[in-house]
């Protein structure tokens, strides 16, 4: 399943159109120019060094080879998250997590696309079991990396400070900057960064975005709804995850299911209240939370977080619903009932004690995944 997306990439229409726009800034700052003349270049300056490799790959590679390790990097932080609940890579979870993962459309937008979140779906599985081990400079230096591609990973940081790992958090703080001011000292007219592109990340960006995102200040609107007060209430629902993130964290319990659920709800802090948030997003946090399912109590393994699931795979319509105008809705109700269930976990259950999943990963995880999804 997972070739045929990536087959099915190659000859899609908007095939590595996001990625192609940070490569065209990279060859444009290869050739002097300044990467922020490109409107659609919206990363640190740092992102231009990582897109750098790619002006030296023959064309004909590149639209089999974006998909490939855009792919490839989302299912890489799947085994990082069965790793993290000591699932074995070759049991029926990882199978059934794969081939679910594909039917899901965020996942063909992802790859279809190029888009640039996969660093942030492979990087977060590593850096939360970096932390489970002990080593929590790595992973603040892999959150850092992370961010210093794309900044989805910003929230995250917050973790390290409800830990009390402060050199993590320096380290997730200093690896971004030290790569991103490098970069701009070697760039032309690095400051178009904060007169042109801030800007227009923060209004939201354009037309051509705002059909697809899934913040509750943009989509709210929509329904009627005046704009400060959905402001106000995505503001409001993001500091209870926020609230919740370190509620959750101080409850204790299995070490591993707290780094997830309560770096998952700093994450869908962001998705909740940030313009723009895009359905591929979701593939931040869902390895982690579909890996969570082997452990017993898990927020996960509530039937509404499979159920909201359900609008989102490949091929789903409503009757009557445009698929366009409507993308919006579904991808803000994944987001809410993700939030308002792992809300409940954190303030509402009480803890059991650590119950790992077998060795063989195999008959609890595969009912534990139905139970999910």
């Amino acid at each position: 399943m997972f070739c045929i997306t990536i087959y099915t990439a190659r000859h899609s229409p908007g095939n590595m159109m996001d990625n192609t726009f940070v490569v065209r800034a990279a060859q444009t700052f290869a050739d002097g120019g300044p990467p922020y003349a490109d409107k659609r270049f919206l990363y640190f300056p740092s992102s231009v060094l990582v897109a750098l490799p790619q002006i030296y790959v023959p064309a004909r590679l590149l639209p089999w080879l974006v998909p490939a390790m855009t792919g490839g990097m989302v299912m890489g932080g799947w085994f990082f998250a069965l790793r993290l609940f000591r699932v074995s890579a070759l049991s029926r979870l990882a199978v059934l997590g794969v081939l679910f993962m594909c039917f899901l459309s965020p996942f063909r937008n992802l790859v279809f696309t190029g888009n640039w979140t996969s660093y942030s779906a492979l990087a977060l599985p590593l850096a939360l079991l970096l932390a489970h081990r002990s080593r929590w400079i790595w992973a603040g230096v892999v959150v850092g990396l992370a961010i210093a591609t794309k900044p989805m990973l910003v929230p995250l940081a917050l973790l390290f400070l409800i830990a009390r790992r402060p050199k993590a958090f320096l380290a997730a703080a200093v690896v971004p900057l030290g790569f991103a001011l490098g970069a701009a000292a070697i760039m032309a007219q690095p400051g178009l960064f904060f007169t042109k592109t801030l800007p227009f990340i923060l209004h939201g960006q354009d037309d051509f975005a705002r059909p697809y995102d899934a913040s509750l200040g943009t989509l709210l609107p929509r329904l009627g709804v005046p704009g400060s007060v959905a402001t106000v209430f995505g503001g409001l629902l993001a500091l209870a995850l926020i609230v919740g993130a370190w509620r959750r964290w101080n409850k204790g319990g299995d070490e591993a299911l707290r780094l997830v659920e309560s770096g998952t709800m700093l994450m869908l802090a962001a998705l909740i209240a940030s313009k723009p948030s895009f359905d591929h997003y979701l593939f931040i946090v869902l390895p982690v939370l579909l890996a969570s399912v082997t452990r017993v109590g898990a927020a996960a393994c509530s039937t509404w977080m499979g159920l909201v699931l359900i609008p989102r795979l490949a091929g789903f319509t409503f009757w009557k619903f445009d698929v366009v105008v409507n993308w919006a809705y579904s991808v803000a109700a994944v987001n809410v009932v993700f939030s308002l269930v792992l809300l409940h976990r954190a303030f509402f259950r009480r803890e059991v004690s650590a119950q790992p999943a077998q060795s063989n990963a195999d008959a609890p995880a595969a009912n534990d995944l139905v139970q999910a999804v």
